[in-house]
């Protein structure tokens, strides 16, 4: 099922479009294509729901909520979840999931796929021919097509419904006069006329079919095809009035949400105070714009956090963006890494390779390769061996490119240490990068204009990848904020609050022992 809505993204508007196999009413499974690995952004948007849907049950609601409502705010959390990915992935699209080879969901399909076709080919052989199957699947075509034929195509709509009128062609069939072949060749020309143009290719070859099962069989894929092609075309014409009212959407989903469960923002507010210090906060829970101060102050550290390996987003406010979170913060710790090795190579090696920006975009190219499976320092240790034998083969081609001396013994067991060590995270080098990332990407968050930033030294020849991540998770951030931001400001507040308490409470026994 294709589920896309409209701009007031109402459970009573939402739109929905089923593509169906042919002769079954079991509609395709379809997923999101926000990312390069569709299927496991799917698979963890799935896991978000879980989350959200078992917090809802294992938080012993009060007595007088009940089921319904339950499944309200749980069915709230998906379609939210939708919202969501279509306001921060401006790429978001839909495409037909097909089940894994060998799995029970794919030999099912192939078993209904076959003996739908077979049972057609059998009827059409049939002295006389019998149309009942093919009846059945010419009412499915033509109900396809009038959905996929747009509102300005009037001629196209009348000329359709002339042409496959269901009783007509029944009377036909009866009679004994059915042309079927006809019928596919009138399909696709009026698909060659609606489709998509990507989807041409696709037509030609079905024209040039003769095998009339093979033809219907071809129609039927490439009407799914054009239906996941309207679909995403109706997102991106709809998406500016989705992201416009997505944040007030999501910020009403995820309040029925919290009415089931009252204690839905414990993570939340763990991750938020992280970097609270009572004995260096200034500012009175009553004064707006100390709270709003400090909040921001707060919400840009622990927003930095999630960059850093072995820290988990586990936050309820952030479990829509997990997997992109999570690929932003491996992304980030591999620069730093791949940061570092350019720093230590170029330190090390000194004035033979100074200015030769291409020995840094091969070690940087590698690297990216080599680090793609790295997720923990853990990981890190594994393929570093790997990293040096990379880097000390590209420092040699160089040197050999450039006419220069080879390493001597002593200077590449010098090279081979430093690369080694950077597996401890507090390693000057790393820790130095890491800083600088993270100092670099804390001025854009902070930065109240769209000023260019000036990238930190050492890293210019990763600025491509850094910029790249400063712009995905600064969406992230701005989203993310405008959704929640009003629940993160009460959090503070409540800290401040406690902190008063706590204050005014040492002050009265101070008093009480002076008397």
């Amino acid at each position: 099922m294709i589920v896309y809505r409209n701009q007031k993204m109402d459970n009573d508007e939402e739109q929905k479009c089923n593509i169906n196999e042919p002769g079954t009413s079991a509609p395709l499974d379809c997923q999101s294509n926000s990312n390069p690995d569709i299927e496991e952004e799917n698979s963890k948007g799935q896991k978000i729901s879980n989350f959200m849907i078992g917090g809802l049950v294992g938080a012993s609601p009060p007595k007088f909520v009940t089921l319904e409502e339950i499944i309200k705010a749980a069915n709230g959390m998906k379609n939210m979840a939708l919202a969501h990915e279509i306001a921060v992935d401006k790429n978001f699209q839909l495409q037909k999931l097909e089940p894994d080879d060998g799995t029970f969901h794919r030999k099912v399909k192939e078993i209904m796929h076959k003996a739908f076709w077979n049972l057609l080919a059998e009827q059409l052989a049939e002295d006389p021919p019998n149309y009942t199957q093919a009846l059945v699947l010419l009412q499915e075509i033509k109900e396809t097509l009038d959905e996929l034929v747009l509102p300005h195509h009037a001629k196209i709509r009348e000329n359709l419904k002339e042409v496959l009128d269901i009783d007509l062609i029944k009377q036909q069939a009866e009679k004994g006069v059915l042309d079927f072949h006809h019928y596919a060749q009138y399909v696709i020309s009026i698909m060659s006329k609606v489709c998509a143009p990507v989807r041409d290719e696709k037509i030609r070859e079905l024209g040039q079919k003769t095998d009339v099962i093979e033809i219907f069989r071809g129609i039927m894929d490439v009407l799914q095809l054009m239906r996941l092609d309207l679909a995403n075309f109706t997102i991106t014409m709809m998406r500016p009035n989705i992201v416009a009212s997505s944040i007030e959407y999501e910020k009403a989903k995820f309040a029925e949400f919290l009415k089931i469960n009252g204690n839905g923002l414990q993570y939340t507010e763990k991750w938020i105070l992280s970097h609270f210090d009572p004995t260096k906060v200034t500012g009175s829970s009553s004064d707006i714009n100390a709270v709003r101060q400090l909040t921001h102050s707060l919400l840009t550290e622990a927003y930095l956090d999630l960059l850093e390996w072995d820290f988990n987003p586990d936050a309820e406010t952030l479990m829509l963006d997990q997997g992109r979170l999570l690929e932003l913060r491996d992304k980030t710790s591999r620069l730093s890494i791949i940061g570092s090795a350019i720093l230590l190579v170029n330190n090390t090696v000194g004035s033979p390779i100074h200015g030769v920006s291409s020995l840094k975009n091969e070690i940087k190219q590698h690297l990216n390769i080599l680090l793609d499976s790295v997720h923990s320092n853990k990981d890190l240790q594994t393929v570093m061996p790997n990293v040096l034998l990379q880097i000390k083969t590209d420092l040699k081609t160089t040197l050999q490119e450039i006419g220069a001396e080879p390493l001597s013994p002593e200077m590449e067991t010098l090279l081979e240490g430093q690369i080694l060590d950077l597996i401890n995270p507090d390693h000057k080098i790393r820790h130095l990068i890491s800083l600088r990332i993270r100092q670099f990407l804390q001025k854009i968050i902070l930065s109240q204009s769209a000023a260019p930033q000036h990238v930190p030294p050492g890293l210019s020849s990763l600025q491509e990848e850094l910029t790249a991540i400063a712009a995905q998770f600064l969406i992230l951030i701005s989203h993310n904020r405008s959704v929640f931001g009003e629940y993160y400001q009460e959090i503070v507040t409540n800290a401040l609050h406690k902190k008063e308490m706590e204050d005014n409470k040492d002050t009265s026994g101070v008093h009480t022992m002076e008397l």
